[in-house]
């Protein structure tokens, strides 16, 4: 939808009268348009040989892992370094990893938030990292870095598999 404003001195004999502005310098003219719909294939081809979910899989659990099976050398590079360094800067921070729990939503949120990591949220664990108490107040920023890291790479990772099989054309 569009909208059209116009001085009073131009013509306005074209704008119906409900439409314009008594008493005022300014009409108003509102003009409906659609926009186009694209039309997608009934059916996706697969470009790549192989299982069509590769990429995906692989993709969440080593960020960036997804498009270098698509070969998108450039992005899959910039995948991993941005989210390992969001990743071990939450960590440096001391931000909070979650653990899986049925408790609190937001906890319940922020896991599986900080699950969109992959091996990285693994190994956190393993290493028995982002569980002590707050003592600075970056923590919650760290925190929040951790998460944002996550949902960053289970985007990535659902690019690569769309990538994958057809559905998003290669650049």
């Amino acid at each position: 939808m569009l909208l059209f404003l116009l001085n009073h001195e131009s013509k306005t004999s074209d704008i119906p009268t409900d439409q314009r502005v008594a008493g005022g310098e300014l009409s108003c003219c509102i003009v409906n348009m659609m926009a186009s719909k694209v039309q997608v294939g009934a059916k996706l081809e697969e470009k790549s040989p192989g299982l069509p979910y590769a990429a995906l899989i692989l993709g969440w659990l080593v960020p960036g892992l997804g498009h270098l099976l698509t070969r998108h050398w450039v992005r899959a590079v910039l995948l991993f370094v941005s989210i390992t360094t969001m990743f071990t800067l939450g960590i440096m921070m001391q931000g909070k990893l979650y653990q899986p729990n049925t408790g609190d939503v937001l906890e319940m949120l922020g896991f599986i938030g900080n699950l969109g990591s992959g091996a990285l949220y693994f190994l956190g664990r393993i290493l028995d990292l982002g569980h002590g108490s707050v003592q600075v107040a970056t923590a919650d920023y760290g925190t929040k870095f951790i998460v944002v890291a996550g949902l960053l790479n289970i985007i990535s990772a659902v690019d690569a598999h769309n990538l994958r099989i057809g559905r998003k054309p290669s650049c």
